[in-house]
């Protein structure tokens, strides 16, 4: 895909700035995923998509080799709504290796039943968002402090 430049001359490829390191074939899955969402993560995706405490949510982000349903970049956290297909043939060791891959890289996933989200899905949005509160956010620049810094993390 590409767009044209501001002064209205050729045209240019797009840049996929915020999905560095991700392959096109799986921005266009995450893509496609957002407009096939299921029914939990339609409900969890109102909940979330208002900032609660401050907190952006990206739906169907696409990260190392993988399409996560919800993210929170602030915070490097994941979240799976996970259906009863979760629980079925080889999908939990998938799962699991998945899960190992994406926490390897710096990330948190959160894995959530959809059945919860069905049941109650402002108590999980609440949940979610307590949780990610929790975590330490990043530094705007992604670097650690410098030697006699604090991180305002700490002190907040």
């Amino acid at each position: 895909m590409a767009a044209r430049s501001a002064d209205g001359g050729a045209e240019r490829p797009r840049v996929h700035h915020r999905t560095v390191g991700t392959s096109a074939t799986q921005i266009e899955r995450a893509r496609k995923l957002r407009r096939e969402m299921t029914l939990p993560e339609v409900l969890l995706w109102r909940e979330l998509r208002g900032k609660p405490t401050g907190l952006k949510f990206r739906l169907q982000f696409a990260v190392a080799g993988y399409v996560a349903d919800f993210a929170c970049l602030d915070r490097r956290l994941l979240i799976e709504i996970d259906g009863i297909v979760h629980d079925m043939g080889d999908r939990p060791e998938r799962d699991l290796k998945r899960d190992a891959a994406l926490t390897a890289v710096g990330w948190t996933v959160l894995r959530i039943p959809a059945a919860d989200v069905l049941k109650d899905v402002a108590s999980v949005a609440a949940s979610i968002v307590a949780y990610a509160d929790s975590l330490r956010p990043l530094r705007p620049c992604g670097a650690p402090p410098r030697s006699g810094e604090e991180f305002l993390g700490d002190v907040l």
